[in-house]
């Protein structure tokens, strides 16, 4: 237990699994906390274990970040309470069925949770950071962001929405004291698999990671000053040659004509 005080750090679907875990290892380190959830049931449990275990203040927000009026409220706090020091955008849903087989509806409430509340909840915190010079987001993605192709292709998408929202985040806000770091898991041992519609027993085992060492993996990136942390990832320079090709691009990708190899196409036209 740390005697450390850090500030107060907010984690969002913060009941179980993942973020629950976040909770945990923050408080750990010196945090105190805002928990959000939906089941404020299961959130109140959770709380009243670190506030005892970590001798740390825990507050709790019961809300479903799908509903307007629940997501304004957790705006209203990010906006308004000073102490907050980092925001963990953990609150996610996915998909495992292929899109021409699932249902619209839940597709759009995927987007209202992983793109819509995440961008919310993010601006609401990022003026007061700037601000005070200080903060963090950390920002909790998939390895569908790179390799879209690997599940369901709507969640594959927001959470393509992530990373390329971090980056822009990183890039805006990096020389004003603010931090941002963005998380790739692979296969988690959660139960994201089983309402996702795969239990995650149907995975191959070699490929599923415990949701403790995903987490504590992660946040040795977040120590190490990474931006994108893929806690799977064994040769971490793999990260910098896949930026490096993106970023080699960007001097060709906007110019008043198109590029000399469709000149041939042009001119059998």
């Amino acid at each position: 237990m740390s005697n450390a005080n850090l500030g107060t750090a907010v984690v969002t679907g913060a009941s179980t699994g993942i973020g629950a875990l976040y909770a945990d290892r923050l408080a750990r380190r010196g945090y105190d906390l805002i928990l959000v959830a939906r089941n404020g049931e299961r959130l109140q449990a959770q709380a009243d274990r670190l506030a005892t275990t970590y001798g740390r203040t825990v507050r709790t927000i019961a809300a479903d970040l799908t509903r307007d009026a629940d997501l304004r409220r957790v705006e209203a706090v990010l906006r308004s309470d000073d102490a907050i020091t980092l925001l963990v955008n953990n609150a996610g849903v996915g998909g495992t069925g292929p899109l021409l087989g699932s249902d619209v509806d839940k597709m759009q409430d995927m987007i209202a949770l992983n793109v819509t509340a995440l961008t919310r909840l993010t601006y609401a915190a990022a003026p007061g950071f700037v601000a005070r010079g200080q903060g963090a987001f950390i920002n909790i993605a998939s390895i569908v962001a790179i390799a879209p192709e690997v599940l369901n292709g709507v969640y594959g998408g927001s959470k393509a929405y992530v990373l390329a929202f971090s980056q822009s985040l990183q890039h805006e806000l990096a020389d004003k004291g603010v931090r941002v770091q963005v998380v790739l898991p692979g296969a988690t041992a959660t139960d994201f698999w089983q309402i996702a519609g795969t239990p995650v027993e149907h995975l191959p085992s070699e490929i599923v990671m415990r949701a403790e060492d995903l987490v504590d993996a992660a946040l040795a990136g977040y120590d190490q000053g990474e931006f994108a942390t893929i806690p799977a990832l064994e040769d971490g320079a793999k990260w910098d040659t896949y930026e490096a090709a993106r970023r080699a691009m960007h001097p060709e990708l906007s110019r008043t004509k198109p590029a000399s190899r469709y000149a041939l196409e042009k001119a059998l036209a």
